[in-house]
């Protein structure tokens, strides 16, 4: 992959976390505040936890930090997956932001 190609990709994934947690804050009273800068998205819950999501350029990866881990994840056949093999970005982001939100939050479309 390309470095646009991966800025690309990468840009559309911060731009539908962002507007999935907006989505969320509609349709639920999980309150999620999602704050933007540069290539990193911090998603604050509640109880003051977070998420973090961000942009490894030189390794064309995407980072995300969250309660249960730092995860890492590539652009494998049309999505971003697991570096280690632990599945697809938004599973995951839904998975932890369900966990530290106390609560149901789908991120996947």
């Amino acid at each position: 992959m390309t470095d646009p190609e991966f800025m690309d990709r990468a840009e559309t994934l911060l731009k539908t976390i962002e507007v999935r947690c907006d989505r969320i804050n509609e349709e639920t009273d999980a309150d999620l505040d999602t704050q933007r800068v540069g290539g990193m998205v911090t998603i604050t819950f509640t109880n003051r936890s977070q998420i973090v999501i961000n942009l490894q350029k030189p390794l064309h990866e995407i980072w995300m930090a969250a309660k249960t881990g730092g995860y890492h994840y590539r652009w494998l056949a049309g999505q971003w997956q697991d570096t280690k093999g632990q599945g697809e970005f938004f599973a995951a982001l839904s998975r932890d932001a369900s966990l530290q939100a106390g609560q149901d939050l789908n991120f996947s479309s």
